[in-house]
């Protein structure tokens, strides 16, 4: 009876374990269904928290294609032409001709596009995936009008004349102002939450990762590309028996276009003159004097949107990142101590090369002798330089700064604008800086050092440019423009920019007044003396940074023609050796004996 009572209840145990283990399946499954069930019907077009769309991923990954146009916006110079590619006829292949070329056909492909015959047929044969012909520089082949409707008459599979639009072509110029596109999953969905939920872009639209291309991207997006795809199996071969597909959006007013201020001869001389010059780190700023307009920026190392390398940093653009001024931040001294009138340019001072402690010296060895404060200024002598600093109240070189712009970013902003909480039209420009946060103000070492403009000075060229600008408008603070206008597909305004003032304090006309005769003594008698068979007259201020690795930048800020000053122009060497040549002023004469040619 007892081991009846024992059996009974394992049996009944083990009813129960059965029961719990099919109840945990069926569950499961359910569970399973379920989830299928929400995947296949209900989310598939929003699938997981990225709202990932999986038919089109389905899609995409059986698909290949050109793009014949981004449908983003053009970036133009300030005549309308286009720094973002124009439109040509190119010769695109598919891989859809592998296997069926007609050799006799070939050959006529070839001398239509005068190319050898053997060297077309191999590259025809080993496309894997749609491109375009490109010559040795490679930038897409342009097709004349005859030569496309001969190519098309020809009637090779995969082989078609196709108007292609291609956006950083292989003469691309201001790569680093204009900026790239790439997908970023992320950043779309992060910055763009909104326009992925109207389905107006999805997580793989190219977007503007850096340059204008980034500070415009909400202007700049277009109704989506123009592309011609065909659709592969799983190891990529085309289908047979699907055409290629023609996708178009036609909109009357979109894509808009940016309407720049840059002059694109100008951009592409100075380009090519700091690559004669030797210069392999740098930038170059020129400005419309009274409108505060970049007429061109510059900088190197070379950089093309179509290869990307981020630890390189080429991409970055030099123009409008912080850097060691050197004695152009005497520009800054000399204001300060004439506006405080702590110093008179006639005053006299005396350099004997060196400080007398802290290590401090002048860059002429044997000194300056007997100079007054304006001399001092033409021949960049450091001690003076260091004496008439501490002669100011703690934090008047900030103030002097601030009053230049040097401290804050000059770039044109506003807020809000349209759909963003904030714009600035350079993406990315970086503030200035006098003291780090961790330095004394009142240390008589780090003011002597500070007012050669070592130690923790940092501007970037286009502050300095803005600053020289700044004093030949008597002391009135602007904000620099890059883009001004902004137009419809018609051509018709969408938007312009007008001019911002620069809040806060400035220099009064009679220093800006004073400075000026300063700089114009650099080229007349001091250290831009080879300046003066210039085809104008020419006023500036040089500058020599040492950096931390031993290295010097070297600069030149000025303008000219000095009696009745148009143009403003910064060129800046950077990590250049301390015994090198100057690779700056040859530079700085080219730019300004071109702009005053008639």
């Amino acid at each position: 009876m007892g081991v009846f009572f024992v059996l009974k209840k394992d049996a009944n145990g083990s009813k129960r374990r059965i029961f719990f283990v099919l109840s945990l399946l069926v569950i499961t499954w359910f569970a399973l269904l379920g989830r299928l069930i929400w995947i296949q019907v209900i989310g598939v077009h929003q699938f997981s928290k990225h709202q990932v769309n999986l038919v089109a991923e389905a899609v995409s990954q059986r698909k290949q294609g050109v793009t014949l146009h981004t449908g983003r916006g053009d970036i133009q110079d300030r005549e309308g032409r286009s720094l973002t590619g124009s439109e040509v006829s190119g010769l695109a292949i598919f891989p859809l001709a592998r296997g069926r070329l007609d050799e006799q056909k070939v050959t006529e492909l070839a001398s239509i596009l005068r190319m050898r015959e053997e060297n077309l047929y191999n590259w025809i044969s080993e496309v894997k995936s749609p491109t375009f012909a490109r010559n040795s520089q490679g930038k897409i082949i342009s097709l004349s009008e005859e030569q496309s409707l001969a190519i098309d008459q020809l009637a090779l599979p995969g082989v078609i004349s196709l108007p292609v639009t291609e956006r950083y072509q292989a003469d691309a110029v201001a790569t680093q102002l204009i900026g790239y596109i790439s997908q970023n999953p992320d950043l779309v969905q992060r910055e763009y939450a909104e326009e992925l939920k109207k389905g107006e872009i999805t997580r793989n639209t190219l977007i503007g990762a850096s340059g204008l291309e980034r500070s415009f991207e909400r202007l700049l997006q277009g109704v989506g590309p123009t592309t011609v795809s065909y659709f592969v199996d799983g190891k990529g071969n085309p289908l047979n028996g699907l055409k290629a597909r023609l996708v178009e959006q036609e909109n009357q007013f979109y894509p808009l276009s940016l309407r720049t201020t840059i002059d694109k001869s100008l951009q592409q001389k100075v380009e090519r003159w700091m690559k004669e010059e030797g210069m392999n780190l740098g930038s170059v700023v020129v400005l419309d004097a009274k409108s505060r307009e970049v007429l061109a920026m510059a900088s190197l190392p070379e950089f093309h949107p179509s290869r990307i390398d981020m630890e390189r940093g080429n991409w970055v653009n030099r123009a409008i990142k912080q850097t060691v001024p050197g004695s152009v931040f005497k520009t800054v001294v000399a204001a300060a101590v004439l506006e405080e009138e702590v110093v008179d340019p006639d005053e006299t001072f005396v350099c004997d090369g060196h400080y007398g402690k802290y290590g401090f010296s002048c860059w002429l060895e044997e000194g300056h002798g007997e100079v007054t404060f304006a001399e001092a200024f033409a021949h960049s002598c450091n001690i003076t330089f260091a004496r008439a600093a501490l002669r100011l109240q703690p934090g008047d070189l900030e103030k002097y700064a601030e009053k230049l712009g040097l401290t804050g970013q000059v770039g044109w902003q506003q807020a809000p604008f349209f759909k963003m909480d904030s714009f600035r039209q350079f993406d990315g420009e970086d503030r200035g800086q006098i003291f780090s946060s961790y330095t004394s103000r009142n240390d008589e070492g780090v003011l002597i050092q500070t007012a050669i403009g070592q130690r923790d000075v940092q501007m970037t060229p286009l502050q300095a440019a803005n600053m020289v600008a700044t004093i030949l408008d008597g002391g009135k603070k602007e904000e620099v423009r890059v883009v001004k206008e902004i137009r419809y597909k018609t051509g018709s305004l969408f938007h312009s920019f007008d001019s911002h003032e620069i809040e806060g304090e400035s220099i009064d006309r009679y220093t800006a007044y004073q400075l000026r005769q300063m700089m114009e003594s650099v080229v007349d008698e001091g250290t831009g003396k080879s300046l003066q068979d210039a085809t104008w007259n020419l006023a500036g201020k040089t500058g020599t940074a040492q950096t931390n690795n031993g290295k010097n930048n070297q600069w030149f800020v000025g303008y000219g023609p000095a009696e009745a000053p148009q143009y403003v122009i910064v060129v800046v060497a950077e990590q250049e050796p301390n015994s090198g040549r100057n690779k700056v002023m040859p530079i700085v004469k080219k730019v300004m004996n071109d702009l005053a040619m008639p």
